[in-house]
């Protein structure tokens, strides 16, 4: 084949989608597992949920989200595993930089799925289908298989990473975007969930073929203000950039309790401790934010959200507690069951430290940050309750 007509042309991003992640770093790090159905997930006795499947789990129907009781009748002799953020982290992060060493330009989408743009010439010159393969082989060296897109935009990488699954790679060159996308349902559009997936059915519109058809009026009259964009998505035109892990707009942490909790010492231990990790988040990143926020749902599933915006930009993990535990008494009392419990800053700045009266500017306080860096070591390698505020003991500070 002529080299011209194989030639990339324009923008190509990949999507990297990790398959059955969380369940095939159990099976890397214990052989027993292997070829087995795992569940990594919460207990089937309680009401836990199913985070990961390995594909020997997903053959009985099991999947992510599902509740882990109906799981657990599905496949009767799955091995069940705790999750280990930690270790999937690590893997995470280990991916990361492999796609990193190739291209600057990379956006982590979640702990295990990540866009990067490998436009022939920005980067690199080399051809974005060969450079894909290598990824996929490098990210297969750490024990762990990943499922690649390849293409000219975010949408149609996503959609074509879960395309062959799993350790596939998917490549949809310049000008075949439409055509590949277009006898797929609709629900293969990222942000078409099953409500407008049935409000688009009714109306004759099942593949992603015939939305890329709709008229911008039929589109608003089915999606409202979101109808335009699906529609050109739904055609494979997407000029959303790659963004780096620098320009994320919010940093947050969440906790979901297998039963409700209702003392205030579970609840502000728990909002404590997320407010410490988002303020590790915020120091790795070299982020500071002026804008605190605090999700509770409670246990009947509704679910408010509060926030305050403060003076000076902050990553300080007590800064940041306080304005939490002040939110806390606006929304939950003692004796109110909560289910979810979610911390999280924005209103991003230059980090910011607070002077110490009369004291002259010099820099944040370098004592301060080691104590701190220290402080979190300790709690990663030991836990949270290794070392603990005078708050958490009862909702109330030491004397």
């Amino acid at each position: 084949m002529n080299e011209d007509a194989t030639r990339w042309i324009g923008r190509a991003v990949i999507h990297l989608d990790m398959d059955a992640f969380f369940a095939a770093v159990e099976q890397l790090d214990d052989p027993e597992l292997r070829g087995r159905p795992v569940i990594v997930g919460g207990d089937p006795k309680g009401r836990g949920v199913v985070s990961t499947a390995s594909y020997e789990a997903r053959t009985f129907g099991v999947r992510s989200a599902m509740p882990s009781a109906r799981a657990a009748a599905l496949c009767p002799d799955a091995v069940w595993v705790r999750p280990r953020f930690e270790r999937y982290k690590e893997l995470s992060d280990a991916v990361r930089r492999i796609l990193e060493a190739e291209t600057p330009h990379v956006e982590p989408a979640s702990i295990d799925e990540a866009y990067a743009d490998i436009t022939p010439g920005r980067h690199g010159g080399e051809d974005p289908v060969a450079l894909a393969g290598r990824i996929q082989g490098r990210v297969g060296a750490l024990g762990v298989t990943c499922s690649i897109g390849v293409s000219t935009s975010k949408t149609v990488s996503k959609i074509a990473s879960d395309h062959d699954k799993p350790h596939g790679l998917t490549v949809v060159r310049p000008g075949e975007e439409a055509a590949f996308l277009a006898p797929m349902p609709v629900s293969a559009l990222p942000g078409i969930g099953s409500v407008s997936a049935e409000r688009l059915a009714k109306a004759g519109v099942t593949t992603l073929g015939a939305l890329a058809a709709l008229d911008e009026h039929t589109a608003r009259t089915l999606l409202g203000s979101h109808g335009i964009g699906a529609v050109q998505r739904a055609a494979g035109i997407d000029e959303r950039p790659v963004a780096p892990r620098g320009d994320a707009k919010s940093i947050s942490n969440e906790r979901t309790f297998t039963t409700d909790v209702r003392s205030a010492e579970e609840v502000r231990g728990a909002v404590s401790a997320l407010s410490r990790k988002v303020a590790t988040r915020l120091d790795r990143a070299a982020l500071a934010g002026r804008t605190v926020t605090l999700k509770v749902r409670y246990g009947d599933f509704t679910t408010r959200t509060v926030r305050r915006t403060i003076p000076v930009a902050t990553s300080d993990a007590r800064e940041i507690g306080d304005v939490v535990l002040e939110l806390l008494g606006t929304v939950w009392s003692p004796g109110i069951g909560v289910r979810l419990l979610g911390v999280g800053m924005s209103g991003f700045e230059s980090p910011a430290h607070q002077l110490e009266l009369l004291a002259e500017d010099t820099g944040p306080d370098p004592q301060r940050a080691k104590l701190a860096r220290s402080v979190e070591a300790v709690r990663e390698r030991f836990g949270d309750g290794a070392i603990r505020s005078g708050r958490s003991f009862d909702g109330r500070r030491m004397p």
